[in-house]
């Protein structure tokens, strides 16, 4: 009989491949998005359809409350490995976008200015086409516009790579492409424009009917005598399932792809359903750290070098006086961990004092007062008196000081 079960090397290439993919998940950018304040059902929705293009890298079961501040959930997000934050709030006039880079920053502020939820996006579109396997892998992401237009799109263009992992286009399986986030500038408007497709791979070069008959939904017959007319006609098929294909979007697959007819070397169409959300912002500022830092850039306020310099120069003396500050209570802290520290001694010397035997030194006599002892003072006192009326009915004058004292 053959050997049952699987074998040391079967064994150890399946540890090898978990551990590469444990190395790989820990390797490639994580993210927290959500909302603060009140900021409302449709931006809280809007944060959490974005969560959704975020997968699987993301935290989706993620709930912040308001008591929760942004330190905390730095401090949170520094032992999970997370390198970005996205956060959504409002105000009374516009809906603030902010990407953070962790753990230094910059942070970017955006303004949105429009935006539609993934409900809106799928409502209006006749045939949409997203599933849960979709968001088993991160979505591709495609730059449109970032040229030469200034630090700031640069800047901005580097972070927004670095919230998705790298791809090498030599070894990456064209299977784990399910999904395409377009991220496309405007400079004449400064817009930005952020976009989230499903995407689809045909082939071409074949019939209608051949591609119903290649789709894993098999078309209705019934009503046709012989396949032949399926695939010379198309009969019983509609003309919107008809989809145009060009140059644009046909290309030659480097290898195959899942769905039928998509085989290595041959021509197939590219196509893209959008699924949601749907965003327009514009870029507001550029800070250094989490949000404190200094204004690298700003698209509403543009100030001079002289005006620069007076910033930078009133920014320095804040951090100075804050470091000073800093340094007063170090010294306080540690002043009064000094002060703790004598009293509890001399806590402790009272205390063996106390527990210490006392020792009588001398005869042993007290100076103290016997409670037992009669208290004849009072009686004493009586009969001094009394001796003194006697003797001044007697002799008339006052006695002598002593003359009636009692004898020692």
């Amino acid at each position: 009989m053959g050997r049952h079960g699987k074998s040391q090397h079967q064994k150890r290439a399946r540890a090898a491949a978990q551990l590469r993919a444990l190395e790989a998940y820990a390797s490639a950018p994580h993210s927290f998005v959500f909302a603060r304040g009140p900021a409302g059902p449709g931006v809280r929705q809007l944060s959490l359809d974005v969560r959704r293009v975020m997968e699987p890298y993301t935290a989706s079961s993620l709930q912040v409350r308001r008591r929760n501040s942004l330190k905390d959930c730095v401090a949170v997000a520094g032992p999970l490995g997370v390198s970005h934050f996205l956060i959504f709030s409002k105000t009374e006039k516009n809906v603030t976008f902010r990407l953070i880079r962790l753990p230094g920053g910059p942070t970017l502020t955006f303004r949105v200015t429009k935006y539609s939820l993934v409900r809106d996006v799928v409502s209006s579109l006749r045939r949409h086409r997203m599933h849960e396997q979709q968001f088993s892998h991160p979505p591709l992401l495609v730059l449109n516009g970032f040229g030469p237009h200034g630090l700031h799109v640069k800047l901005t263009a580097s972070v927004f790579q670095n919230m998705f992992p790298s791809i090498n286009v030599h070894k990456v399986n064209l299977n784990c492409v399910k999904r395409c986030l377009l991220l496309s500038y405007d400079p004449d408007s400064q817009e930005l424009q952020f976009r989230h497709y499903s995407l689809k791979v045909v082939p071409v070069g074949a019939s209608r009917g051949m591609k119903k008959l290649l789709q894993e939904k098999f078309p209705d017959m019934s009503r046709l005598e012989d396949v032949s007319e399926l695939l010379a006609t198309g009969a019983g098929l509609s003309e919107s399932e008809a989809e145009p294909d060009g140059e644009h979007n046909v290309t030659e697959l480097p290898q195959a792809y899942a769905g039928r007819g998509n085989m290595k070397a041959e021509q197939s169409a590219v196509r893209l359903t959008e699924i949601g959300p749907r965003i327009t912002m514009q870029l507001i500022k550029i800070q250094e750290g989490l949000g404190d830092g200094s204004v690298l850039y700003h698209g509403l306020v543009h100030k001079s070098e002289e005006e620069l310099k007076a910033t930078l120069a009133t920014r320095q003396q804040k951090l100075l006086l804050k470091a000073e500050r800093r340094g007063r209570q170090e010294q306080d802290i540690k002043r009064k961990e000094e002060q703790r520290e004598a009293h509890r001694k001399r806590s402790l010397e009272g205390m063996q004092r106390a527990e210490a035997p006392s020792v009588d030194q001398g005869n042993g006599d007290s100076e103290a007062e016997d409670p037992g002892q009669p208290d004849g003072g009072a009686h004493v006192s009586d009969e001094e008196e009394d001796e003194a009326e006697y003797f001044r009915q007697a002799v008339g004058e006052e006695p002598d000081e002593g003359l009636l004292s009692p004898p020692c």
